[in-house]
């Protein structure tokens, strides 16, 4: 991992795996995708909506909804650094996975997130896929067997039950993701409650109960952070701050440099310079 990480760029060469290696403890503001976190060296705190996790070496992180921003601490091992490798989740390729395994008997639904320690077998799976960083002529060949060898590894193991709804067209969570893929499509228009609740099949109640036991977090706030997400990465892309206010849905400049201010602990111009020195800082991965 250390002799393949990277200080701009966490994304690594096998498809849908990333690395990572953090040297300080300093609050940083990560997007994180759909995906699963493994630690291997250290211990990350991480802010999900209102929820507070910790886990370290040995725990893995695994998440179906897509988290628009969410404040992670790396803590190092005394003076070696925090070591971490995520996966992002293709649908698609769970979801066939799943068709091949024996059916679940249970059905009981665990949404959004959770946390567990990992076994054996998903360590040595894991270590398979990372090995094929050493060989990178190998990857094209080998990477999409042992990403599917990681993935039935996961799906045997105590995050089985969460992973296991990817692959179902109906439940709270599937209604849920529906109404996500909506937000995340039009997250720079205003819309009533009614309209995404109506999308995700629910009533207005049971879908912000829903929403929040999803995404530990409520759905108006979880658009308020898509769209300072989004203008994040305008930002980043040498947007000017006005512009970038109006793109993202905001009407009043001044709200937004509010809100950003608030979310993200410097005003958009002041972090704009900070991202275009540390790309990873707008990365959308579980690490």
């Amino acid at each position: 991992m250390l002799r393949h990480e990277s200080e701009k760029q966490l994304e690594s060469a096998i498809p849908r795996l990333a690395i990572g290696a953090f040297r300080q403890s300093e609050p940083t503001i990560m997007a994180v995708s759909a995906g699963v976190c493994l630690i291997l060296q250290g211990a990350k705190q991480m802010m999900v909506g209102k929820t507070m996790l910790r886990y370290s070496a040995g725990g893995c992180f695994a998440s179906l909804i897509e988290l628009p921003t969410t404040c992670c601490i790396f803590e190092m091992d005394g003076d070696k650094p925090y070591i971490g490798t995520g996966l992002t989740l293709d649908h698609a390729l769970f979801a066939s996975l799943i068709a091949d395994m024996p059916e679940e008997r249970s059905r009981k639904e665990t949404l959004g997130f959770n946390v567990e320690t990992v076994s054996r077998d998903v360590l040595e799976a894991w270590d398979h896929l990372l090995a094929l960083l050493d060989t990178p002529s190998d990857i094209p060949i080998l990477a999409a067997s042992r990403e599917r060898e990681l993935l039935y590894r996961l799906l045997q193991s105590p995050h089985g039950p969460l992973l296991r709804q990817i692959g179902r067209k109906e439940g709270k969570l599937t209604q849920i993701r529906r109404a996500i893929d909506w937000m995340r499509h039009h997250f720079d228009e205003s819309f009533p409650i009614e309209t995404v609740a109506d999308i995700a099949g629910m009533s207005v109640a049971s879908f912000n109960r829903h929403f929040r036991a999803a995404t530990s977090t409520s759905p108006l706030q979880y658009q308020k952070t898509l769209r300072l997400q989004a203008a994040r990465r305008l930002l980043a892309s040498d947007v000017d701050a006005t512009r970038t206010a109006y793109a993202v849905g905001y009407e009043s400049p001044s709200q937004f440099s509010r809100e950003y201010s608030r979310l993200f602990g410097r005003p958009p111009k002041q972090d704009a310079s900070q991202l275009r020195e540390n790309i990873s800082d707008v990365s959308s991965i579980v690490i």
